[in-house]
């Protein structure tokens, strides 16, 4: 009798445990989003501060989570499909990837990763035609899904914009599936983000100054947007209002 009194308490003492609040455990780096830089054989990070200044006003501007330091990768890094996002920059040639890191790229992008590119050079194109083949590719002003990417549209005017110096009013996009994989712009998109860590930029941005550098952020906070969220809310009651305020 003693003995099942004993074993009743020790369960009600444990179960007494088991219902004390608790801090819940949070999921931690895993469930933040971070750029990752693809690193190849060239100067893979002229603009160092760049991405870094982008994760800052993302964070600031909306509600997703972010590790503000990029991770640097490569094609062959295993950690390469642990990312929703890949970044390319370069400023010169480097020695292109080989065909077993351009099929995993290739896997990256068709699995649901994103690339995006900035200040393209021969190299970087010839990475984006052996990338893309037989995907399709289009030139546009940014995409309808990016100009007003969800869940915080940041709203952007038609017509050229975005990057430290406008030498093309457009991006070059790759389609999968109606999905964009890849977008490259010529415009040194970086370079307008760039800020050092006493508050200055690093760069000036023509022909538009500030209002050209805040297009840039806006732009950047929507590519990042439409990789997340896709346009999963391409049908809610508000986008009406949305594409009045646009005008």
């Amino acid at each position: 009798m003693k003995r099942r009194e004993f074993l009743l308490g020790a369960a009600a003492a444990a179960a007494g445990l088991v219902l004390l609040p608790r801090r819940a455990l949070a999921l931690g780096e895993l469930s933040q989003f971070r750029f990752a830089q693809l690193q190849h054989g060239g100067r893979w990070d002229p603009r160092p501060t760049g991405l870094k200044r982008l994760a800052w006003e993302i964070e600031k501007r909306t509600s997703v989570e972010l590790s503000l330091d990029p991770k640097p990768v490569t094609l062959s890094d295993p950690g390469l499909f642990r990312t929703p996002f890949l970044t390319l920059q370069s400023d010169g040639a480097f020695p292109l990837p080989s065909e077993a890191e351009l099929t995993r790229l290739r896997r990256f992008l068709t699995s649901g990763g994103s690339c995006s590119r900035t200040r393209p050079t021969a190299s970087t194109r010839s990475i984006v035609r052996s990338a893309r083949s037989p995907r399709r590719s289009s030139r546009s002003g940014p995409s309808r899904a990016c100009r007003r990417a969800r869940p915080l549209p940041q709203l952007l005017p038609r017509g050229p914009r975005g990057g430290r110096l406008v030498q093309r009013p457009y991006l070059e996009a790759v389609v999968v599936d109606n999905r964009i994989v890849m977008l490259v712009s010529m415009n040194d998109m970086a370079g307008a983000w760039a800020r050092d860590s006493f508050g200055n930029w690093e760069f000036d941005v023509s022909p538009g100054g500030n209002t050209q550098r805040e297009m840039t952020f806006r732009l950047g906070v929507n590519i990042v947007l439409y990789a997340l969220c896709l346009d999963y809310k391409d049908d809610q009651v508000h986008l009406p209002f949305l594409m009045k305020r646009r005008k």
